[in-house]
């Protein structure tokens, strides 16, 4: 599949990956690999099931057989291939198994029971966990941090109004207050006191918000009677607003459930159409395989397709090839025209952009949108061009007041959020990361090359650079994948290969690689600094770094050994194994192993070295120097 005939170990193992690929994508165009995360999305599948009376034996049984053969030998469950048990998990798998019928006396239940008191039992949980345990009498809730709906009427320039949450935790959040209102105890037919320790739960760290938390107790025993009323209205009001075609809340687990929580307590009957659509969706995100049942706790269709462009555009596939015109095409039927949450801070930008998922139009993100559109200006499909100015017009819009770009809104940065008792669990705000901001400096050099965005978003990142010359990944792992998105989008938006800040990070992978020739770099390096730039080698990460050296325009050793590697770990099917999880969810706390990342990002850095033995490296057009405040280095 590559522009020339094969003849070299890259080029046969770039074509074997090319026809692999080709022949997983679906009759409509698009591409999707399964999105692997942790038990817990069975766990609370089956708890959510029993807390609404929808619960059978067969899909209890089915979940259990796939949480069991995910259980570690030390009786624990990770939140990662590879990754140190984790007390939260191991708690909701283990009240799962317990739904299940397992008995506390055998020998994997003794085993992960005795992991939980040792860690600190259910009291050291995270909040979400003593949720889940609250309703079905497990928990207190007077022991839990209160959400009082009435937050629903906080202006928007008020702290900690629904908008100043990151738009996965505002449709959590905004469920929760309902939950929290109503705080329903529906038991179980047994007690989960073999996990509980005794000792108190250990204090919060930020005092004058448990001192609002103990306000807010107060006002929950006894609220204003019409105030609450209404802003328990209000809030299923947004919640039933935001429901998607497919029946999720913005196509992910965490608001998906507590929203089916939230309606029902409120009054909604499970035949209302709201809640079937609702429970019926979840089909669609659920895998029936030998291991039993498991579900995504989201699918990413649109980004696994514009990177499956990108890459088979870098094999050397021509731009009015089939497979790219049905692909680009299923992309363009995918841009999104009406108004989500991103305009209550740009009410006058004009909408269109991409989502991650089939069907997500209250969410775009903007690193779909610029990877869309460096895939749709390389395809030469005749529709694209209307899409790819509105795409561009709206990510300029998106450029957050620092420069940078987040993930789904602009300038969404308040920290008082995260320091609330209930926010013990992943990022709750959206601020800008080198990741996303380097896929639009990559998209706005192509297309928009004098814009003063994209000045801006390049002297973001110049200052973003670790001290070490790495950048931070916020959505992949870690400074590997934040290094293999930024250093490419430099040097497209002219900054040269010379330039020290180029060198640091050239220096940087180098110094990371493994013996083996590949790179890795373990999800723990996002708590324990010891594990930036270590771990096993995976093909997508080696792949990241290969494509930010070639970018750099490094022939050195170093990248003829990362492609020995690729080369040497291929599949006989043209594929590659990926056992370690590469993306991110929620630094320190949620990961991701994206299917398609292990095949998608191989094609893009062989084909990109293909390209290198046949063209010399030519950087994009210079930066002005009055374009860029910082020095480059």
């Amino acid at each position: 599949m590559t522009a020339v005939a094969a003849s070299t170990p890259a080029e046969l193992t770039l074509d074997a990956a090319c026809d692999h690929l080709l022949g997983l994508q679906s009759p409509e165009g698009w591409w999707k690999g399964e999105l692997q995360t942790n038990v817990t999305m069975d766990a609370e599948d089956l708890l959510l099931r029993e807390f609404l009376g929808i619960r059978t034996e067969q899909d209890t049984a089915q979940a259990a057989r796939w949480i069991r053969s995910e259980q570690r030998d030390d009786g624990t469950w990770a939140n990662f291939h590879g990754g140190p048990g984790d007390l939260s998990t191991t708690i909701e798998a283990y009240a799962a198994l317990r739904l299940a019928g397992d008995r506390t006396d055998a020998p994997h239940l003794r085993a992960a029971a005795r992991f939980v008191r040792e860690s600190g039992g259910i009291e050291a949980g995270r909040v979400f966990t003593r949720i889940w345990l609250a309703l079905f009498g497990q928990w207190r809730w007077e022991d839990l941090p209160v959400l009082p709906p009435e937050m629903m009427f906080l202006p928007r320039w008020f702290p900690l109004n629904v908008y100043d949450w990151a738009c996965w935790a505002r449709q959590t959040i905004v469920p929760l207050t309902i939950v929290s209102a109503h705080r329903p105890v529906r038991p179980l037919p047994f007690d989960l006191a073999e996990l509980r320790t005794g000792r108190p739960v250990p204090p919060h760290p930020h005092g004058p918000f448990t001192a609002l938390d103990r306000v807010l107790h107060r006002y929950q025993r006894r609220p204003v009677p019409g105030l609450r009323r209404a802003a328990l209205r209000r809030a299923a009001e947004w919640i039933v607003a935001r429901q998607e075609a497919d029946g999720s809340w913005g196509g992910i687990q965490p608001p998906w459930v507590y929203s089916l929580i939230a309606l029902s307590l409120h009054g909604y009957p499970l035949d209302h159409p709201v809640m079937r659509k609702g429970i019926e969706g979840f089909d669609r995100f659920t895998i029936r395989d030998e291991k039993g049942r498991r579900l995504e706790a989201c699918q990413s269709p649109v980004w696994d397709t514009v990177l499956a462009i990108n890459g088979l555009l870098d094999a050397g596939l021509p731009a009015d090839h089939p497979a790219l015109l049905a692909s680009s095409g299923w992309v363009l039927t995918e841009e999104i025209r009406s108004r989500g949450d991103w305009s209550v801070r740009r009410p006058s930008l004009a909408p269109g952009g991409w989502a991650f998922e089939f069907d997500n139009d209250g969410y775009p993100d903007i690193d779909d949108t610029a990877e869309a559109i460096l895939a749709l200006r390389r395809v030469r499909h005749p529709d694209a061009r209307p899409a790819i100015d509105r795409g561009v017009r709206w990510i300029t819009g998106m450029a957050s007041r620092d420069g940078g770009f987040g993930a789904f809104d602009a300038d969404n940065t308040r920290e008082m959020c995260k320091k609330l008792p209930f926010c013990d669990f992943g990022a709750v705000i959206d601020p800008p990361s080198a990741d996303v901001t380097a896929h639009v400096v990559e998209a706005l050099a192509q297309e928009r090359p004098d814009s003063p965005v994209l000045r801006r978003a390049v002297v973001w990142l110049l200052k973003a650079q670790e001290a070490d010359g790495s950048w931070f990944g916020r959505w992949g792992a870690n400074h590997v994948y934040g290094t293999g998105a930024v250093l490419p989008a430099l040097i497209a938006a002219g900054v040269r290969p010379g330039k020290p800040c180029i060198r640091r990070a050239v220096a940087w992978l180098e110094r990371h690689q493994n013996d083996d020739g590949g790179w890795g770099e373990d999800l723990r390096s996002y708590t324990d600094p010891r594990w930036i730039g270590r771990g096993h080698s995976t093909p997508s990460q080696t792949a990241w770094a290969l494509m930010a050296l070639l970018a750099a325009g490094e022939r050195s050793p170093a990248v003829e050994r990362g492609v020995e590697w690729l080369v040497g770990h291929q599949r006989p099917d043209g594929g590659w194994d990926e056992p370690y999880f590469t993306g991110t969810g929620f630094p320190g706390a949620f990961y991701i192993n994206y299917h398609l990342y292990r095949l998608v990002f191989p094609i893009s850095a062989l084909g990109r070295y293909v390209r290198s033995q046949e063209v010399p490296a030519h950087p994009g057009p210079a930066l002005r120097a009055e374009a860029v405040t910082v020095d480059a280095g």
